[in-house]
């Protein structure tokens, strides 16, 4: 094969990426490695982290120094990195793919010296809404699409959330689905050996929107007898307020339901709690302006063969599909909600097949397909190929 002349350079530019956790975490590293396998030049600009929590990755990682927050401070911060590089950027593809770097870009764009040769945006939901409440910021969000190359959600739900919001997109929008974490493609089948207790697990932040409450309360409402073949594991990191506390509170009222918090467990860990659990839950509901866009970890439960659990809000039927790999019900059901955690506790063939059902759905999205739907095939390359190359983080 002959080397090209000129690579086409990515520059991924985010505030969520490891070790911050979460589906948007998950997403732009995953694309940035399907990016570097077809070949790009890949460079992530991402926010500051501890050396002693840092990866190897196949592409270069740069550590800016800001802490990745939404406020006027880190926008400023990540402004002076764009004008100490804007010679670098201006002949490359320039990537956003979650909003903190946009609100930078918005202030930007004015600027002819910072608009990249290609700019590629992500959108995953929440911030469409965010983004449509205030005039301003509706403005600013329209001109930045309107200069973009190519825009790109990650489900039809908010490819149409982001269409009634802002029509400028209509004709540069793609579908980026997300699939399994790369350590997920591999998943050793669960035992049949019978358990002392059916397992229910939630994996996600520990916030409202999370719905871990409304999970807690429909296994409140089954028989007692029910609950005592239960224990309800939850997975995940506190986030602001008392949601926590709410929920341990409400835990309470039924001693003879098990409640575990579990923290934060590193992902190199969850194989081991899905493999011991029985049943998915996520009862994710609509909260104010937050809204479920997709739901990576339903995948990742599928792929450990567990019936999900799940509210039929925003992008969820996506990510899970009801009577196949999982059960939807309406949010604000709890009688609706328990009558579906009934149903497989007492079928256990049920929850076989669902199971089996999910770890098919699981694998059927590819994370090249979304890095090539976003960034084309390379032109530079005559075929794409995995890069055996390893980058330390650059730290400033």
């Amino acid at each position: 094969m002959s080397v090209p002349a000129s690579v086409p350079s990515i520059f991924l530019i985010t505030h969520e990426f490891y070790p911050v956790r979460g589906g948007i975490a998950t997403f732009t590293e995953e694309i940035a490695r399907a990016a570097a396998s077809l070949g790009y030049e890949t460079e992530v600009w991402a926010q500051s982290a501890e050396p002693d929590q840092e990866k190897v990755w196949p592409f270069r990682l740069r550590r800016l120094p800001l802490k990745g927050t939404h406020d006027l401070r880190c926008q400023v911060q990540l402004a002076r990195e764009f004008i100490r590089a804007r010679r670098r950027l201006r002949y490359a593809t320039v990537y956003l793919p979650e909003p903190g770097p946009m609100l930078t870009m918005m202030l930007l764009q004015f600027f002819r010296a910072f608009r990249p040769k290609q700019l590629v945006l992500t959108f995953h939901g929440s911030e469409i809404l965010k983004f449509a409440s205030s005039p301003i910021r509706r403005a600013l969000a329209g001109r930045l699409i309107r200069h973009a190359t190519r825009v790109s959600t990650l489900t039809n739900y908010t490819q149409e959330l982001l269409l009634t919001h802002f029509p400028e997109a209509a004709n540069k929008i793609v579908l980026t689905p997300g699939a399994l974490r790369s350590d997920f493609a591999v998943v050793p089948l669960k035992s049949d050996a019978p358990r002392a207790k059916i397992v229910v697990l939630t994996v996600g932040r520990i916030h409202p929107r999370k719905g871990q409450l409304y999970t807690l309360q429909a296994l409140q409402l089954l028989p007692a007898s029910d609950r005592a073949r239960l224990e309800y594991w939850i997975v995940g990191g506190q986030s602001k307020g008392h949601y926590e506390q709410a929920i341990r509170q409400a835990a309470t009222a039924t001693p003879d339901l098990t409640v575990r918090f579990l923290g934060n467990i590193p992902d190199e860990e969850l194989t081991t709690l899905y493999d011991r659990a029985d049943i998915f839950a996520m009862t994710s509901i609509n909260h104010a302006r937050s809204v479920e866009g997709f739901g990576l970890v339903y995948l990742e439960a599928a792929a450990h063969g567990l019936p999900v659990v799940a509210h039929n809000v925003g992008g969820v039927a996506e990510a899970v599909q009801d009577g196949v790999t999982g059960l939807l019900v309406p949010p604000h059901r709890p009688a609706q909600l328990a009558a579906a955690f009934e149903k497989l506790i007492h079928d256990p063939a049920l929850r076989q097949r669902l199971g089996t059902a999910g770890r098919e759905w699981a694998r059927r999205n590819c994370w090249t397909e979304s890095a090539e739907a976003l960034f084309g095939a390379n032109p530079a390359i005559d075929k794409p190929a995995e890069s055996n190359a390893s980058f330390p983080a650059e730290h400033p």
